[in-house]
């Protein structure tokens, strides 16, 4: 009997873009996620993860996705003030930066 939560097994690639090393890593991170990917480039650090329903909704005639692009603060050295210290809700930049990964992957 296959158990589909098994814990996948963790691979990384590195590979050369131009003066830049790339390495892509998968497995490790966000395990609970159907797929993510770990990609640093130089001082860049991306974490793209993917959630997929596993059956499709009968008479749904749209694509249903979602995007949402996050930039911790506190991943530029910026800690939010306060006294609350947690970030709010999507910037304006972060909302167009979410549209404009969205666009162009939808059928």
């Amino acid at each position: 009997m296959s158990n589909e939560y098994a814990r996948p097994e963790a691979k990384s690639k590195t590979f050369q873009y131009g003066d830049l090393t790339v390495t892509m890593e998968t497995g490790r991170m966000a395990r609970q996620a159907d797929g993510a990917v770990l990609l640093k480039m130089g001082d860049t650090t991306v974490l793209a993860t993917v959630v997929a329903a596993k059956e499709v909704k009968e008479g749904q005639d749209f694509f249903p996705l979602t995007v949402n692009y996050q930039e911790k603060a506190y991943a530029a050295g910026k800690i939010p003030g306060g006294f609350l210290k947690r970030e709010g809700r999507p910037s304006e930049f972060e909302t167009l930066t979410s549209r404009l990964i969205d666009r162009p992957i939808r059928p």
